[in-house]
Formats: structure tokens, C-alpha cells, sequence
């Protein structure tokens, strides 16, 4: 009997590990120069759109948010998807029947840039309940690069995340959980529009504080007080203590907020299409723009 060769991989994607040479002072001080130049304009809706609208952000924005994690994305699909479609709405008046058509080509994009296997045209199709076909997709895909002059490794939250943490005295143990706190929060906040003119550093600085606080983590032999990491962070990002202080109670706030509306949606579920729905009708429906995650965070 000739041998069986059996083939069994362990995990389907192949993907590479975190580089500690890329937590150094040089990368950080790179991103710190790069963030604002991939700010959205924060007056969009009132000088740029004339039918969009702050509450058919909330709405797509959960939307891609439901999708990515349905899809298991990476994490930092979502936020450059939201930066990419902040970024083309500062710039191009858009109806309002196009905007899911937009927000699908926003998370091809992303997809393409931090997926070892991008979302197809196809499957991003079926989310949007076959209400747009994979070339209008593709030509959607075409106008935004267009619009974003190519340039499309923005910086997000999520860059910032590993840099503050490698700086923190906190216990090896506890980091898994802390930075998954984090993300959900910048993942909050990419939802939200008050945070559209927060740099990025300033989102995942204040993130951080708030899953400390939270999470009322002890520090490595107490050698950091609350107030002691919000004056280091500012430091890090060149940043008012106060400004950081604020943005961090924001983002505590926009947490219990969420967590409420995660309670009712447990008792009246809705899908992403449905929600999406209000949008392409021009209803203005007050939806929540809560992550999955949210109830898995334990505060």
C-alpha cells in the first residue's frame, strides 16, 4: 500500500507576526507627522453634502461595521474604511442613494490593503441585498481612488495601539485583553461623528486610558497612576493633558451609550440591510451604531 500524504493546516490565512523593531521612537514620530494629513474635513456635511446627513453616517457606519465583523475582518479594516469614505465625502457631494453604494467600496478598498484575502465584489453585493451590482462597485472603487489621489495608507487608531502599549508598564498578561478594550472603543468612535476631527494618536491615546480606568488594571508595581499614564500619553502625542482627559471621558461616554442600545438590540434585533434601509429611503431613523464586541467588554 503506497503512503497517504495528510495535509493539515492548522490556520487557513497566512499572516505575519507583530515586528518589535516597529515600535520604535521612529515609527512613532513618522505617524505623528503623517495623521493630520489624513484628516477629513470636519465641516463636510454643512459645506460639502447637500443630502447627506450626521444620522446616515451613524447608520451606514454600522452597517460596516456589522459586515466587517461578519466577515472576520481585520481589525483595522473598519476604521480605514471610515477614513476612506470621511475623506471622499469632504471632497465630493454625493446623493444620498449612492452612500451604501460608497460605503461598500470603501471596505473593497480596505480590504484590499490589510486582507490577506479581500471581501469580493460579489459578497459585498449580497450585504448590500443585491441593491448594487459588482461593476457599479468597481466603478464606485474607481471614483474614490480617484478622489483620494491614490493615496490610501492612512493612518488610524489602530497604529498607534502597539506603540502606547510597548511603552506601558503592564503586566505581558494583561495586554491581550487590554488592547481588545482599546479596539472596541476605536471602533466606537469611528462610528461616531464627534470623532471625525480627533487625530488618530488622540483616539487610540484616550482609548487606552479609558480600558485602564475601566478595566481598573493595575499597573506593573503601581509605578503609574490614572493620572500619571493621561500626562505620559499627552507627552507621547504632543498633547494637552486636558484635551487628552476630555476625549477619553467622550469616549466613556459614547461607551454607555452603546452599551444601552446593545441592550435594547438584544431585545428588538435588526440586520445591517434593514438598517442600512433608512438610508437609501432618506428616513430619519435614530439606529445605534454599537459593536458586537461591546457586549463582550466587561467593565
Amino acid at each position: 500500500m503506497e503512503p497517504q500524504l495528510i495535509c493539515c493546516e492548522v490556520d487557513s490565512f497566512r499572516r505575519a507576526y507583530l515586528d518589535s523593531n516597529l515600535l520604535n521612537d521612529r515609527v512613532l514620530h513618522a505617524l505623528l507627522r503623517a495623521e493630520d494629513y489624513y484628516l477629513p474635513a470636519t465641516n463636510y456635511f454643512k459645506c460639502v453634502q447637500k443630502e447627506i446627513a450626521p444620522y446616515m453616517r451613524r447608520i451606514v457606519s454600522t452597517w460596516m461595521l456589522e459586515v466587517c465583523e461578519e466577515q472576520k475582518c481585520e481589525e483595522d479594516v473598519f476604521p480605514l474604511a471610515m477614513n476612506y469614505l470621511d475623506r471622499f465625502l469632504s471632497v465630493e457631494p454625493t446623493k444620498k442613494g449612492h452612500l451604501q453604494l460608497l460605503a461598500a467600496a470603501c471596505m473593497f478598498l480596505a480590504s484590499k490593503m490589510r486582507e490577506t484575502i479581500p471581501l469580493t465584489a460579489e459578497k459585498l453585493c449580497i450585504y448590500t441585498d443585491n441593491s448594487i451590482s459588482p461593476g457599479q462597485l468597481r466603478q464606485m472603487e474607481l471614483l474614490v481612488l480617484t478622489k483620494l489621489k491614490w493615496d490610501l495608507a492612512s493612518v488610524t487608531p489602530l497604529d498607534f495601539l502597539d506603540l502606547f502599549m510597548s511603552r506601558l508598564p503592564i503586566r505581558t498578561e494583561n495586554r491581550p485583553i487590554l488592547r481588545k478594550h482599546a479596539q472596541t472603543f476605536v471602533a466606537l468612535c469611528a462610528t461616531d461623528v464627534k470623532f471625525i476631527a480627533s487625530p488618530p494618536s488622540m483616539v487610540a491615546a484616550g482609548s487606552l486610558v479609558a480600558s485602564v480606568k475601566g478595566l481598573q488594571m493595575r499597573i506593573v508595581g503601581n509605578a503609574m497612576t490614572e493620572q500619571n499614564l493621561t500626562e505620559n500619553l499627552a507627552q507621547i502625542i504632543r498633547s494637552d493633558p486636558d484635551c487628552l482627559r476630555a476625549c477619553q471621558e467622550q469616549i466613556e461616554s459614547l461607551f454607555e451609550m452603546s452599551l444601552c442600545q446593545a441592550q435594547l438590540q438584544t431585545q428588538q434585533p435588526h440586520s445591517g440591510t434593514t438598517a442600512t434601509k433608512g438610508v437609501m429611503d432618506g428616513e430619519s431613523q435614530e439606529l445605534s451604531a454599537t459593536p458586537t464586541d461591546v457586549r463582550d467588554v466587561n467593565i
